[in-house]
């Protein structure tokens, strides 16, 4: 499984759209660990250009702060799955609190 977070300044971004870059995290769900970590710049900002992007990166969930329904629309139709209301901590820390069970989602932190 790849997982794909939106970040700014080292930590997950609330706004989805509007990050710098993101954090893709590869899991070996057999092991329930983190196998690999990167960081991708993210494209210039357009409406529906990130779950196809994503896609080509292999990508098969986001984690996000925030995400406006018609962009987890876009990215259920391209296969992968969007979980929103995560905290702004650093993506690692993220993705292991998934894995074991722990994360806590909270709302959705966008409006459109």
């Amino acid at each position: 499984m790849r997982i794909a977070i939106p970040v700014a300044n080292g930590r997950l971004c609330a706004h989805f759209g509007h990050c710098e870059s993101f954090a893709i995290i590869d899991v070996d769900m057999e092991n329930n660990s983190l196998s690999s970590d990167s960081t991708v710049e993210a494209p210039p900002h357009q409406p529906g250009l990130l779950p196809p992007w994503l896609v080509q990166h292999g990508v098969t969930m986001v984690i996000a702060g925030g995400m406006g329904f018609r962009a987890q629309q876009l990215f259920t139709a391209q296969g992968i799955k969007v979980l929103v209301g995560a905290p702004t901590d650093v993506p690692a820390a993220i993705v292991q609190a998934w894995l074991d069970g722990r994360l806590q989602l909270g709302d959705n932190l966008c409006d459109h």
